[in-house]
């Protein structure tokens, strides 16, 4: 049930705003003064608070400046019998979620109450994905080999320049954690970071993807639209698998890193763009360009850095700690009370020939988490990590 708390030295207005939202099934407070309603509202926590403005001890702009001073995170729904649209601008401005005048109108003010509501769910709702996002930008590059060390000493230097870096390495090893870590570490870091896998969009909509296209340039183009690279200025454009891109968008790719410039797919106008080029590729790029299917100018153009992630077997002393890292997270994501492996857990876990490199290793870490009891031991390893199919 939602808690309101009404702040108003008139009486009947408190008596009529109660019976409105008590017919309506919230749970009502009351004060009849500024400093009994800021009290209230400091040490308890209301989904709303209607607050009049003319009011003795502590008017309602001194409280709704207290209130906002404290960060309180209730809408505050301002009322009055001396409106007009100055002190409405004014309350908006300091903070207020509303301005309602008197006489009281029931139908606007259940209306209120439901935006204010919405507000409420939207900002609990963008907190819980901020606090999803921060966690999976921050996690840190996992490992203490000799090999992830060269990479994270890599990424200290690298990351404040804008070379264009190329990422090499197989399928699963965390390439866009790479890329995603030189972000972070840049001076570009509060702009975006567009992530663009060049195998998955097909190629006779790659261009449009990454250069945009102007209304009518094709069947389907009913609006103008910004492409990734025009998207991502300012920040860092990640070309995942870039291996896989047509040679005439590989062309096009070219002249935007030569004159940081693109033109959209039917138009004819250059459009300046600013952003650090990170590319990402499992294929050898070499062998590629021998047989005719990558330009070798572009290659040139996007290997100013070169960084190869390992893969799993070649960095085997570093599955406990990957291992105890899933296990964490996926423990948290699912809201269940942590597991835990055995020492020899996580020496079979090193025994195994990891083709999927580490997203084969989440996954399996995932699977022992959902199918074993509180340790998760070195039988459990063996009789879930490959399973028949």
């Amino acid at each position: 049930m939602s808690r309101i708390l009404i702040i108003d030295d008139e009486r009947a207005i408190r008596r009529a705003l109660r019976e409105i939202l008590e017919f309506e099934e919230f749970e009502v407070d009351e004060a009849e003064n500024g400093k009994e309603g800021l009290e209230k509202a400091l040490v308890k926590a209301y989904d709303i608070i209607f607050c009049d403005i003319k009011m003795p001890i502590l008017d309602g702009m001194e409280v709704l400046d207290e209130l906002i001073k404290a960060k309180c995170e209730s809408p505050i729904i301002m009322i009055s019998g001396h409106g007009n649209i100055d002190t409405a601008v004014q309350a908006i401005k300091k903070g207020a979620f509303d301005f309602i005048e008197k006489p009281l109108d029931l139908n606007r003010i259940l209306v209120t109450i439901r935006n204010a509501k919405d507000k409420t769910r939207f900002v609990e709702e963008t907190k819980v994905l901020k606090t999803t996002v921060k966690r999976l930008k921050g996690s840190s590059i996992i490992g203490e080999t000799e090999e992830i060390q060269k990479i994270k000493e890599m990424i200290q230097k690298v990351a404040p320049s804008d070379a264009r870096v190329l990422i090499t390495g197989a399928n699963g090893t965390g390439k866009e954690l790479v890329a995603r870590a030189l972000h972070e570490n840049s001076n570009r870091n509060k702009m975006p970071f567009i992530e663009v896998n060049c195998a998955a969009i097909p190629s006779e909509l790659i261009e449009s993807e990454l250069f945009g296209h102007e209304k009518g340039a094709f069947t389907s183009a009913v609006k103008d639209k910004k492409g990734k690279f025009e998207i991502a200025s300012g920040g860092t454009l990640f070309l995942d698998e870039i291996g896989d891109m047509s040679a005439s968008a590989q062309a096009k790719v070219l002249r935007a890193l030569q004159e940081n410039v693109i033109q959209r797919v039917g138009s004819e106008r250059d459009v300046k763009v600013d952003c650090r080029v990170v590319a990402a590729t499992n294929k050898d790029l070499r062998k590629e360009i021998n047989e005719g299917r990558f330009r070798e100018d572009l290659y040139h153009r996007l290997a100013v850095i070169l960084i190869h992630v390992p893969s799993l077997n070649d960095r085997k002393l570093d599955i406990p700690l990957l291992a105890e890292h899933f296990l964490t997270h996926i423990c948290t994501d699912q809201g269940i009370t942590r597991k835990q492996f055995d020492s020899w857990a996580l020496v079979a876990l090193q025994e195994i020939d990891w083709t999927g490199n580490i997203r084969e290793l989440r996954n399996i870490v995932e699977r022992l988490v959902i199918l074993c009891d509180a340790v998760i031991t070195a039988n459990d390893v063996k009789l879930f990590a490959n399973p028949r199919v």
